[in-house]
Parts: structure tokens; sequence; C-alpha cells
């Protein structure tokens, strides 16, 4: 049965992949650049293994490549045409330890063991519970998880700012990129009401994650939390 999160992911997304890069850009004021930085930073040093759950177009996946070239790594994605997109660059930058699965992120468990499992825009669409439980199945005890997705500013002044960032792109940007309307008109909402940052450290913490940090990024306009696996004495 399709969840209420990933039909709305499908919805979202649906023949925005030969526009995704230039949108996730724009749409973040250049921000995701350095949100992306910020999660390569947090990979243990010296990773075997490292899997990118919602992997989208690569943008992420391949800046790991780039930091960790001896590394094996993993993406994965609900949609069909992100990971053609994602396998195409891949073949253009000669990266052949980069395997590209299609799937949702939370019913896709690999027989294999994972130093770091990331992600980028994921939370906000999944299903917390599951994603943690198998992210715990999937990682190495002492596995760093990375999750990183967009929040709601919590200063009203700047959110008033954030607002009007996105009146423009619903009407000056659905114009010129109309597959993003949807986007643009429906995220803001689901930003003020999604609680994913409490439910993810409240899940963690059920499962035993420890050292769990929650850092908030670009005046509250995205959050990125870690935890590390440790396995019972």
């Amino acid at each position: 049965m399709t969840s209420q999160g990933e039909a709305l992911a499908r919805r979202f997304f649906r023949g925005t992949g030969t526009t995704y890069d230039l949108m996730v850009n724009l749409g973040t004021f250049g921000f995701d650049r350095w949100w992306k930085k910020k999660i390569v930073d947090k990979i243990p040093a010296g990773p075997h293994r490292i899997l990118d759950q919602a992997c989208g177009t690569g943008i992420l996946t391949f800046k790991i490549a780039r930091a960790y070239p001896s590394c094996r790594l993993f993406g994965i994605d609900l949609h069909a045409e992100y990971i053609t997109i994602a396998r195409e660059k891949a073949a253009a930058r000669h990266l052949n330890d980069v395997a590209l699965i299609i799937g949702r992120a939370e019913d896709v468990l690999l027989n294999t063991r994972f130093d770091c499992i990331t992600s980028s825009y994921l939370a906000k669409y999944a299903e917390i519970e599951k994603l943690v439980k198998n992210a715990k199945r999937m990682l190495q005890d002492q596995g760093t998880l990375v999750v990183h997705d967009f929040t709601y500013p919590p200063d009203s002044r700047f959110a008033r700012l954030w607002e009007f960032y996105f009146r423009l792109l619903q009407t000056i940007g659905s114009r010129i990129s109309p597959q993003w309307r949807t986007v643009f008109y429906e995220l803001p909402q689901l930003l003020r009401r999604t609680v994913w940052v409490t439910e993810l450290v409240d899940t963690l913490q059920k499962n035993a994650f420890t050292d769990i940090t929650v850092e908030s990024l670009t005046f509250g306009t995205s959050a990125l939390i870690t935890a590390t696996k440790t396995l019972p004495y």
C-alpha cells in the first residue's frame, strides 16, 4: 500500500528530473550546495561503504564519491526518472563503484553493512520508524546516520521573508517551470505542519542510537541530524 508520504513525493516530483539540479539550487537560494557539504563533513573518516537514501539525480551521492573515491557507494531513489539521470551522470564521471537502485528508502533493505547512511530532503515524506529500524539493521556498529531536510523557520521575521520568496516562486517560478508548480504551492504548507525533527530524534532514542545531535541551518530553514548506532554490551 502506498503511504501518504510516498504519494506526495510522487506527485511533487513527477516529470521534474531534468530540471531538478537547477531548481534545487534556485529554490534554496543557493544554500543546497553548502548544506550538502555539511552532510559530507559529517561522514566518519575512511568509510568503506555508504548508502545515500533519496539520492535523486545524485547531487549528494557524487559529492561523497569525490570526497571518498575508494568508497563503495549505493544510492536509492523512488523515481525511475531521477535514477536514470543519476546513472547517466555516473557514466559520464566514470564512476563504476556507485550502485543506483530504484525503490522507496524505507523499503530497501540491503544485505550490506554500511559505515554511514545519508539522506537529504527525505525525512518529511518518510515513515520515520521504518526508516530508522532498517537503517539500524544496515549500519555497522558505530556506524553513522546523517539526515538532512527542510524545516519551517522558527523566527517570525525570517519566516515572513521565507514566505515571500515562496510567493515569488509560485508566481514567477511556476511560469518558467510549470512542472514545479505543485511543489511551489504545497511545500510551504507541508513544512509548516511537519514534525520530522522531533519524530526522528524520539525514534532514534527508542532504537538505542547514541550521540544524537540536531543542528539548525540557515536561519532554521533546514536541520541536520546525526546519530551513532551502538550495540548494547
